[in-house]
């Protein structure tokens, strides 16, 4: 089999282990749910994956890998630091209103990095390289002049959090209050604090 049918392949199966997921939370999830819902055989499903924790760890990488060109793309272009702040944040707000089911699978993954060692690592990787996203962008911000002096990494974390507030709006009622409204609002706040005054 070649490399791009194999890509496809494990693509499918990672979609459907999304699908169960979000269905049934990974405790209830089954590789026969997995089997069922990919529509292939559980050989080839176990081809790829020998335990559903090892699909599920694997999961996570599938949505770095696609969400990370778009975000090196927002810190290699030419727009200012302001600028790329507001475009990450329409990205992950235009992300959750076109498919909000990797927000939702997120919070299950956070409740199994309390539990899992492996889980553990694998988010704090994850979220490492998103750190360092923010870290550029606030970093070219500050060289420009348009930013306040501050602390780097602190408000790094900071913009992080905001940004996973979205995954909030998966779980409770959101009080008339749209994700994206919400995310407008604390995006103008933030930029409202990071930026120097004339």
């Amino acid at each position: 089999m070649d490399q791009k049918r194999q890509d496809l392949r494990k693509e499918q199966i990672l979609d459907a282990a999304l699908t169960v997921l979000i269905q049934n939370g990974y405790d209830g999830s089954r590789m026969d749910d997995v089997v069922q819902e990919s529509q292939l055989s559980k050989g080839a499903i176990y081809w790829y994956y020998k335990s559903k924790k090892d699909m599920y760890l694997d999961l996570v990488n599938f949505w770095v890998f696609r969400y990370s060109p778009t975000l090196n793309h927002l810190v290699e272009n030419d727009q200012s630091a302001p600028d790329q702040l507001k475009s990450l944040f329409n990205y992950f707000i235009d992300q959750y209103e076109s498919d909000p089911d990797p927000f939702f699978a997120l919070t299950e993954f956070w409740s199994m990095a309390q539990k899992d060692s492996d889980f553990s690592n694998k988010l704090q990787k994850v979220y490492s390289q998103f750190l360092e996203v923010l870290e550029k962008i606030i970093t070219k911000g500050v060289r420009e002049n348009v930013f306040k002096k501050l602390d780097v990494r602190i408000t790094a974390m900071s913009i992080m959090l905001n940004v996973e507030s979205i995954n909030w709006f998966t779980l409770f009622d959101r009080h008339g209050v749209s994700a994206r409204d919400y995310i407008q609002t604390i995006s103008d706040f933030i930029l409202a604090g990071l930026m120097k005054k004339k």
